[in-house]
């Protein structure tokens, strides 16, 4: 449980939320030491419990897709509000109003319903964090006889695919939204990412590459492309597409610090060191990405992403610490 906690909220974020319940924990139990029972430390308490209520909320919702986050503010602003007004208003009635407001998050729940899909998801889902991949699966088939023509059922269904290790049914998934929506830059990044995960450069490089011309502006694609583009040793394009997509502000410091080991190794190939030192630089300030990916790593359903990327963390987290030492002495002088 705590450990899909870290992975789902991220090493920073984790980390905050320990300390806010650290930080207003230790309040509420001092105030109740010190006020024994008085209104007023009452009232205080209550107003930690907001806090830690508010800070939680706010960083669990930054980390939802859109429709969720609105789901959880319908759920959680109401509850906020009674715990608040109740406090004040009504102190002596503190109780009462905590009571209910937590009582409204657990109701709020079921009234909104659960927007993350239809029964077949959410049976997948269950069984994808069982580590059941063939019952995910066989969920995600029944899906799709349902609703054949929805070309989200088949991204969902190669995605499991390639968790179970069968990069054929994965491929064939990608290829099939491909004919469902020829336009889908989505299908052919899946695509290209199921290639790179079966070594096919080559192919890969097809795949990101219409992806890329398919979403021009979009930095995932344009990482990709210059991830199998540095793979194939094909620097010049490598580089041209690994510095648009960090243009294109890469949100994520765990993908930035790709970026950068990418455009590291371009310029260490090519001699250019002044240019090898400044990305190194920059790889060096993404040492919380470095922290995002090992916990992300060490997750029973990391296993494509270690296929394709443990080498290359790995590498940058011996740069972070200086350990690439033929290179650091040159790149320090």
């Amino acid at each position: 449980m705590i450990k899909r906690l870290r992975i789902f909220l991220g090493p920073r974020s984790f980390r905050a939320l320990i300390a806010l319940l650290a930080a207003t924990g230790f309040a509420s139990l001092a105030l109740n030491a010190l006020g024994q029972g008085s209104e007023f430390a009452t009232a205080l308490q209550t107003l930690m419990l907001v806090v830690f209520l508010f800070g939680a909320s706010v960083l669990f919702l930054s980390r939802l897709p859109a429709a969720e986050r609105l789901r959880w503010l319908a759920i959680i602003v109401p509850s906020v509000l009674a715990i608040v007004i109740g406090s004040l208003l009504l102190p002596h009635l503190t109780g009462l109003f905590v009571g209910a407001g937590l009582g409204w998050i657990v109701a709020g729940i079921f009234i909104f319903g659960d927007a993350r899909g239809p029964r077949n998801y959410r049976a997948a889902v269950k069984s994808m964090r069982e580590g059941d991949y063939a019952a995910a699966i066989s969920s995600m088939t029944a899906e799709v006889q349902h609703d054949p023509k929805q070309p989200e059922h088949y991204r969902f269904r190669a995605e499991l695919h390639r968790l179970a290790g069968d990069l054929n049914s994965a491929r064939a998934d990608y290829q099939r939204m491909v004919e469902l929506d020829g336009r889908s830059a989505v299908a052919y990044n899946g695509l290209a990412e199921v290639e790179l995960q079966a070594r096919s450069f080559d192919d890969a490089r097809l795949a990101a590459l219409k992806a890329h011309e398919l979403a021009p502006d979009e930095w995932v694609a344009a990482y990709n492309l210059g991830m199998i583009e540095e793979r194939l040793r094909q620097d010049d394009k490598a580089e041209r597409h690994l510095n648009g997509a960090l243009a294109l502000d890469i949100p994520d410091s765990r993908h930035r610090l790709l970026a950068h080991l990418y455009l590291w190794r371009i310029h260490q190939r090519r001699g250019k060191l002044d240019l090898a030192r400044g990305v190194l630089s920059a790889l060096k300030r993404e040492r919380a990405g470095l922290e995002e990916w090992q916990v992300i790593m060490s997750a029973d359903e990391a296993q494509a992403l270690r296929d394709v990327l443990s080498d290359d963390i790995e590498e940058a987290r011996l740069l972070i610490r200086d350990e690439v030492t033929h290179v650091s002495r040159q790149l320090e002088v």
